[in-house]
């Protein structure tokens, strides 16, 4: 059977600490995306979110993609990529320009942009997003499309996110030798949001709370617009740690047990046949309890979900999730997590599960994908009608990419 053309897909990868995941889609005649095809491969050359081994990364690229396009029956040449690590860096700013034509054009609003755009930001860093969160005309605030007003003075505020260039770079190297172009990286941040969150959560005020394998991502959004992004070095990876030192087991074995028997609440664990677990070297297995295992991964939870609320309090958007907290990433799926999280937020809790996207069950349902599948969406935001695939979306313009972000937003 031959294979299809690539221009047909939307095409993603999500390059994390535990694992790669690669999603090709497709846009059905009404706008929506249906995955056809999912490869995964266990990821070894990164670090919290961060490239340490190009080769190893490099290798699980390349099955991941191979697998994806096994499944759909196709070759793609570019993808959308996620990006995150602690060396993420956000701030809000604004800009104002004088409507000298007295009425708002397309080269006003990028005029404004470009404004609060120019801040001073160190040498090693790159910008990789520039989100319009509103903008004044006049002094009338919460305004979305500005084009076409009547005004003297025009004022945007953004949210602007940057990375180091050598991560992006490493990023960029890795998935080119597997002989793809990267279309744009994208924070995983906002494509987990793009995914799992409802346009009514946008507005009332909702935080998306997205645990991997190495980080935990945190976007705030309220009236529509995001307002604060953020990078926690706290996920899944340290939960396996302790299980592995407490156990006294390898960190494959201790993985495979936090997965298969792991619960945040030591209280939800009833029926306790025990767990076998395998022991270091020549030392004979041994059965431990699953209270004992709930025991030891609750600590390390508690600590995670209170520096996710010591940063809401620190950069003051506590108060703006009315609509609560939003839970996606594959640890999402931890029996008890959603119940550990409201005790310790404080706020309502809900797992995330990609939304807008039909197809592979395994990813529709799963919020381990949540970073994949926004990936996806946000490639069909970027894309104009008629060029739905990877190797012809080329590079649009500011003012192009506002728009698509305007109509995915708001």
């Amino acid at each position: 059977m031959s294979r299809r053309a690539a221009t047909e897909y939307l095409v993603s990868l999500d390059v994390g600490t535990s694992k790669v995941a690669a999603l090709i889609g497709e846009t059905g005649p009404t706008g929506q995306v249906r995955v056809i095809g999912l490869g995964t491969a266990p990821s070894k050359g990164l670090k919290k979110g961060v490239v340490v081994n190009i080769e190893a990364t490099v290798e699980s690229i390349r099955r991941a993609v191979e697998a994806a396009e096994l499944m759909a029956n196709c070759r793609v040449r570019a993808a959308h990529v996620g990006i995150t690590g602690s060396h993420i860096r956000s701030l809000n700013s604004v800009g104002v320009v004088p409507i000298r034509q007295r009425e708002v054009g397309p080269r006003d609003v990028e005029a404004v942009i470009d404004a609060a755009s120019a801040m001073a930001i160190p040498a090693d860093q790159q910008i990789l997003h520039v989100v319009p969160q509103e903008f004044v005309v006049d002094g009338q605030e919460g305004i979305h499309d500005p084009v076409g007003m009547s005004a003297v003075r025009l004022e945007a505020k953004v949210h602007m996110v940057t990375g180091t260039l050598s991560a992006a770079q490493n990023l960029y190297k890795c998935v080119e030798r597997c002989g793809l172009t990267v279309e744009k990286l994208v924070l995983q941040h906002l494509a987990s949001s793009e995914a799992v969150l409802s346009p009514d959560e946008r507005d009332l005020g909702v935080a998306v709370v997205d645990i991997g394998g190495g980080t935990t991502d945190v976007a705030v959004f309220k009236g529509g617009s995001i307002r604060h992004t953020a990078v926690i070095p706290i996920a899944g990876d340290l939960v396996t740690s302790d299980v592995a030192v407490a156990f006294r087991t390898p960190g494959l074995h201790a993985e495979q047990i936090k997965l298969r028997y792991g619960c945040a609440l030591p209280e939800m664990v009833q029926h306790d046949p025990g767990i076998e677990v395998p022991g270091v070297g020549d030392t004979p297995p041994r059965r431990l309890s699953r209270q004992m295992l709930a025991e030891v991964m609750r600590p390390r939870f508690e600590e995670l979900f209170r520096y996710v609320r010591k940063e809401l309090h620190r950069a003051d958007v506590y108060d703006l999730i009315a609509g609560g907290v939003v839970l996606t990433g594959g640890v999402a799926q931890t029996p008890g997590i959603l119940e550990l999280a409201e005790e310790v937020l404080e706020v309502a809790v809900r797992m995330g599960l990609p939304h807008q996207v039909e197809g592979v069950e395994e990813v529709t349902r799963s919020p381990a994908y949540a970073t994949g599948v926004g990936l996806l969406l946000y490639a069909r935001q970027q894309r104009p009608a008629g060029m739905r695939g990877p190797g012809r979306a080329g590079v649009q313009g500011l003012v192009g990419r506002m728009q698509g972000w305007l109509k995915g937003h708001f």
